[in-house]
């Protein structure tokens, strides 16, 4: 855009372009946001990994779509600064929310060595970890942790330290990125470390591709979850000592029947 120098100060300019974040949710447009739905509408040049955008096709028809492979997320952000600072309004498609293990934090670290003053909106969606919390029950009702295992940007003993930490803290386990074709111990180990702080019967839920056509929910248990079919689809959660399974649900009681006996007998 003729007169505007977009990589050049820290601060936002509205004659420049627009980044817009989006995240896509769990899986169906469904289950997006409508703030997600317009800033598509909106968008001049929708930019995002191949298998994210086969999901939404209603929403991009009429649309220029620049699409990229997985291990293509630096180039993905570099293109949209590129496109943002000519004008144009460019939306970045993510999975799930983009703040949580997606492209938000790639955005700005990239806008920051730019010193762009494009204007970077991040627009959350619905997390994998409580879209399918939601498919079990309710699981996360108490505290909980999120932890990926895979180690491509974090090593390996960082993981395991996390993963002994919060076994050993009693927080409910969200597990992302299980196992890939290559990967395949991560989840074993992940399991060990924590069965040395919960009882072989914790409740565990597993959801494969949840919303999508293909979607599987298995509810099991710690000692027997590696008998279930993980991949980098699912999203593991691991109960807590207080989580426990009814009729097909996932819970772990917040507290309130232990509130609720003190308040009866004051």
């Amino acid at each position: 855009m003729e007169g505007c120098n977009c990589s050049s100060s820290n601060t936002a300019d509205s004659t420049c372009g627009l980044i817009s974040v989006v995240g896509t949710g769990i899986g169906s447009a469904d289950n997006m946001t409508p703030q997600a739905v317009n800033a598509l509408a909106g968008a001049d040049i929708i930019v995002g990994y191949k298998t994210y955008l086969d999901l939404i096709p209603e929403l991009l028809e009429g649309k220029e779509v620049i699409s990229s492979s997985m291990m293509q997320e630096v180039d993905r952000c570099s293109n949209s600064f590129d496109l943002a600072e000519s004008g144009k309004k460019v939306v970045l498609v993510s999975g799930g929310d983009p703040g949580i293990y997606a492209m938000a934090g790639l955005v700005l670290e990239i806008a920051a060595k730019r010193d762009s003053r494009v204007k970077v909106d991040v627009i959350p969606g619905i997390a994998a970890i409580n879209g399918c919390a939601a498919r079990l029950g309710a699981p996360l009702m108490h505290d909980f942790a999120a932890i990926s295992l895979s180690d491509l940007l974090t090593p390996w003993e960082v993981i395991e330290n996390r993963l002994d930490a919060a076994a050993g803290a009693d927080f409910v386990i969200g597990l992302y990125n299980p196992r890939s074709k290559k990967r395949t111990e991560h989840i074993v180990k992940a399991r060990d470390i924590i069965l040395k702080y919960r009882d072989k019967t914790t409740p565990v839920g597993i959801v494969t591709a949840a919303s999508r056509e293909n979607e599987v929910i298995r509810l099991t248990s710690l000692e027997n979850m590696l008998e279930e079919d993980i991949n980098m689809q699912s999203t593991v959660i691991i109960g807590n000592s207080t989580t426990f399974s009814w009729n097909g649900y996932m819970i772990t009681p917040r507290g309130y029947r232990d509130k609720y006996k003190l308040e009866r007998s004051s």
